[in-house]
This record gives structure tokens, sequence and C-alpha cells, in this order.
């Protein structure tokens, strides 16, 4: 008797007449999701992911709770080799930056990149600028190239991975004055601010709306902007090219990956969840706080960005000095 159902539905839905559900459709995360990020606590990816976590709480637009999973190292090849070895992991996404395109085009040691995981999502192209400490001599960034010039390697700027957009846009501008300052690298935002503060560095390029911050609190002062066109909130201060630099505004995206091999449902599960958020006040009100620019992109186009993204960074890493591996 059993048989016979079952023959029948199938016939039926051969014929049009009923729509079995397809495997895996009505996905919803069974558990709490792990959201991978490549920084420590303080830094871009950590910050975004949390923000992300709260306004999926506040919008219900998850069943479960979301918890943030820090994987600092190898310029985002830690975190993405782990995401890798979740394959097929239903409950686990990932937050990537452009690092983690670049970092695999200067390093053989990267195994696995973002065309191994399965994308979901880009979600932000987001603007930087130039800072000092607030009693720094330098008035422009002009000042501090001079400095540079006059005390060669003995000025610091502090920054994340070497493949970062903080260590690209120094050697653009090195290559470009002829002037030379140190590098040095920090897991986390909220350790470069520190040395930034602590008079343990001379400069850092940071993210506007952690820059406004110190601004406010009479910390910091900027000096330029990593921008094509001058930000609402620093509308005083020059970019790149208007200070006398021209040179690459260097881009930095924001998006989502999962781990591989999971099913088309549940990809099309995570675009719906993430282009929710996007339509959302607390959305809105998250980029206008921390002038992004709204980038959002569904699973395709963002495969698409990968390829425009690379080309132009290889074209940057190069003019720049940079040696490819890849």
């Amino acid at each position: 008797m059993k048989l016979r159902i079952v023959s029948a539905a199938a016939a039926l839905a051969a014929l049009g007449g009923l729509h079995l559900p397809a495997q895996g459709q009505g996905f919803k995360p069974s558990r709490t999701v792990e959201a991978v990020v490549h920084t420590g606590p303080g830094g871009g990816s950590d910050v975004l992911a949390r923000a992300v976590a709260l306004m999926m709480e506040k919008e219900k637009l998850l069943p479960v709770r979301m918890q943030v999973v820090n994987k600092p190292g190898g310029n985002g090849a830690v975190a993405a080799a782990y995401l890798a070895e979740k394959k097929g992991d239903q409950n686990t996404i990932g937050f990537f930056t452009g690092v983690w395109l670049t970092g695999p085009l200067t390093s053989a040691e990267a195994k696995v990149t973002l065309r191994d995981l399965t994308p979901i999502a880009r979600l932000v192209l987001e603007p930087a600028v130039i800072a000092v400490k607030a009693d720094a001599p330098y008035k422009s960034l002009q000042d501090f190239v001079a400095a540079a010039k006059k005390s060669p390697g003995q000025l610091k700027q502090s920054g994340g991975s070497v493949t970062s957009r903080d260590n690209i846009v120094r050697q653009l501008l090195q290559k470009h004055t002829g002037a030379q300052w140190a590098y040095i690298s920090f897991p986390g935002g909220g350790e470069r601010i520190a040395a930034l503060l602590g008079g343990h560095v001379n400069m850092m390029v940071i993210e506007p709306a952690e820059a406004g911050e110190h601004i406010r609190a009479g910390n910091m002062r900027v000096l330029a902007q990593v921008t094509e066109k001058r930000l609402s909130g620093f509308p005083n201060v020059p970019t790149l090219k208007e200070a006398g630099f021209d040179i690459p505004a260097v881009p930095q995206v924001r998006g989502v990956v999962a781990p591989p091999g999971i099913p088309k449902e549940n990809v099309a599960y995570w675009e719906d969840v993430f282009q929710k958020l996007t339509k959302t006040a607390s959305w809105q009100k998250f980029l206008a706080d921390n002038q992004f620019e709204d980038g959002y992109q569904d699973a395709v186009g963002l495969t698409k960005f990968y390829d425009e993204f690379t080309g132009r960074m290889r074209g940057i890493l190069q003019e720049a000095g940079v040696k490819l591996v890849r």
C-alpha cells in the first residue's frame, strides 16, 4: 500500500499536479550561528560582525543567536582555512574583506582563497582616512611626508596585515614621494589605535567612524581621506589627490561567505536574510553612522566582483612594488 501511494505521488509530481519539496527547502539554522572573522576584538571585521549579530536579533531575522568567532592570523588565511574545514556546515558563515583576495596574491602559504568558499553577499564598500594624534606636529599629510623624508625610517605607522589597505596606502605614498617610514602590524584595531594614542606610532589609516569618535574626544586629527570624493563627516579634509598625492584610493570591501559544499537552498536562505537586513532602518542607520557605502550584491554578483576587485588590486599592488606570487 505504501509503495503504491509513493508511486502515485511521484507520478502526479511528474505531471505537474503535485510539487514535492526539494531537499533542504525551508532551511533554517538549527543551532547558534558561528560568524568567523579574521581580526581580533576591535578589528573592522569583528566590529561589523558584532553589529550585524545585534541587528539580526533586533530585527528578528534569525531563529538562533549569532556568535562571533575570532580566527586572526595569516592575512585572513587562518579564518579562510577554518571555514574550508567546515565543509557542508550550514550553521557557519564568515565575514571577509579585500585582504582575503589580496593575501593569496602575495603569499604562497595561503592555500584557501575566497573562490574555495561559498559566496553569499557583498555588504559594504568602506572608505578610510589618514590620522595622527591630536597633538602631533603634522597639520597636513604633506607635513608628515616631509618629516619622514627628513628622518627616513624613523616615523612609524600602525596597521593590520602587510597586504591590508593600511600598508598598501603606505607603499603607494612612499613610492610616490620617496619618503620612508616603518610599518608596525597589529592583529586588532583596538591595538592599532592604542599604539597611536599612546605615542608609540605616528600615523595610521583608520575607518571614518572610529576616527570620528576619537576626533570628538579630542584625541585625533585627520590629515587626508582615502576616497575619491570628500565624506560628509569630513567636509574640510582633502582627499589624497586634493592633498597633492596622485595615487589610487585603495578600495575596501566587506561581505559574507560560507563553507564549501553547502546546498543551494542554504545559499538562498542566507542571501534572503542579508538582503532583508540591508532594507532595515537599523542597517541604514549603521551605514550612515559609519559612513559606509551600501554595496549589497547577491552571490552571483559577488562572484563577478571577485574578478573585478582582484584585477584592480593586482594593478595597485604592482604599482606599489609588491611582489606577487599568483
